[in-house]
């Protein structure tokens, strides 16, 4: 039999008002026993007094909602207990239900793989759950809703539907081959194949826009010792994130802060002075890392000194590059600004007075619009889901070129399976796990 679990579903701590769920086959008695009065009707708020069934002692004065299965978010009998937020209150709850035979407390994202398993969500909009609890830009947010309300899974749903009805005339041609069929049925079948093949390759062509999206865009400063790096760092994440020193070398490893430009999420990183002859061993890695977050940077910041013009940092200069914002700091004290570095216009700020920092994040507020901004067509957000898509697409150019349509048949319903399993229709049970593992509990 199902076990009936409960969470608190809100974070924990101190706060105005706490909720805790339970979902399961005694989630309505174990209400009306934390009760002692009839069952309010299902989607009716009531006001009710908790009490805990074994000492009979007040828990709180609660609104309570309850939910009938299949008509709850879990497909199961449901009911929140919305408490004052306290943590002795919430303790207390927590203990009672803990208390009752047959109830235990849910395992971290266990009520909406509950969800997925009763059929309420497909894997694609369970996912997106996560990731809305995770959302921390508008842009996050709005990828997230939209992939809830299942765009995402109707894309891929509408592809393996085509799959289907392909496969179906493939194997009447196969099974009647004898019989007196229309001819050209396998044929017919090829422009479906090429075009689908099409439309996956266009989806899959999309920069990563929708990883990207989840994850934040990744943006490295770089340059030499003592060009202000680190306080220009400051200055954008407007808080003393990293250690500002004049002696050259001050920082050692990466420094990250996240920020939200534009809506967009951003990872900014600081990273150590680049210069040919390091002080010491800790240094050199600070400047092999400084290199290596540099070539992976979605976006690199290139920051040189105005005062030490007309001389520019060489080993800055050889990273520049088509992703690159070119910066000249401490401009408030040069006596000379060059009108192009490396072919770009820089960006003139001081980071001290934080002139030309507006300047500086609406560039970077475009670049990361360039590549995040998602179109009218849902963007996959999972690797799990391009590795899927790969095995498709690779499936049905075998299918393409098979001598025997068996053969084509056999790579149309690998290539089918590697969609299904992207929303959870076929061979995911090993995928669970791994899915629900990250969420938080109560969710």
């Amino acid at each position: 039999m199902t076990a009936t679990i409960f969470a608190l579903a809100t974070a924990p701590g101190r706060s105005g008002v706490a909720v805790v769920r339970v979902s399961g086959p005694d989630a309505a008695v174990t209400l009306a026993t934390l009760t002692n009065r009839p069952l309010p009707e299902p989607r009716r708020a009531a006001l009710v007094t908790l009490r805990d069934p074994a000492s009979g002692d007040a828990l709180d004065d609660a609104l309570v909602l309850r939910f009938t299965a299949p008509a709850s978010f879990t497909g199961e009998d449901v009911v929140e207990l919305h408490l004052h937020g306290g943590r002795a209150v919430v303790a207390g709850v927590i203990g009672a239900l803990a208390a009752r035979p047959g109830l235990r407390l849910a395992e971290p994202g266990e009520f909406t793989r509950r969800a997925f398993e009763n059929g309420k969500l497909d894997l694609t909009e369970a996912e997106a759950v996560a990731d809305l609890i995770d959302a921390e830009t508008t842009a996050q947010r709005r990828q997230a809703l939209r992939q809830m309300d299942g765009a995402l899974g109707r894309l891929y749903d509408g592809w393996r539907d085509r799959l289907t009805r392909a496969l179906a005339h493939i194997e009447a041609d196969i099974d009647f081959a004898e019989d007196d069929l229309p001819g050209g049925v396998a044929d017919a079948v090829r422009p479906v194949i090429e075009r689908l093949l099409a439309d996956i390759t266009d989806h899959l062509n999309d920069g990563g826009r929708g990883e990207r999206l989840r994850e934040g865009l990744h943006i490295a400063i770089v340059g030499a010792p003592n060009a202000g790096k680190s306080s220009l760092l400051n200055a954008l994440a407007r808080r003393d994130a990293a250690i500002v020193s004049a002696r050259a070398g001050t920082t050692r490893d990466i420094i990250e802060v996240q920020l939200d430009l534009g809506g967009y999420p951003v990872v900014l990183a600081d990273t150590a002075g680049l210069r040919e002859a390091a002080a010491d061993e800790v240094e050199e890695e600070g400047i092999r890392r400084a290199r290596d977050r540099a070539a992976r940077a979605d976006v690199k910041v290139a920051v040189f000194d105005a005062t030490a013009l007309p001389n520019l940092d060489p080993a800055t200069l050889a990273l520049i590059d088509a992703d690159s914002v070119v910066v000249l700091n401490k401009c408030d004290v040069a006596t000379a600004t060059p009108t192009a570095i490396a072919g770009a216009a820089p960006v003139l700020v001081s980071a001290r007075t934080g002139a030309g920092l507006r300047d500086l994040e609406q560039r970077l507020t475009a670049f990361s619009a360039d590549r995040l901004a998602v179109g009218s067509a849902p963007s996959l957000t999972r690797a799990r889901h391009r590795a899927a898509l790969d095995e498709c697409r690779t499936a049905l150019d075998r299918a393409l070129t098979a001598p025997l349509p068996e053969l084509a048949a056999e790579d149309i319903r690998l290539a089918s399976r590697a969609l299904g399993r992207i929303t959870g229709r076929v061979d995911v049970e090993d995928l669970l796990d791994i899915i629900f593992r990250d969420f938080c509990i109560g969710k």
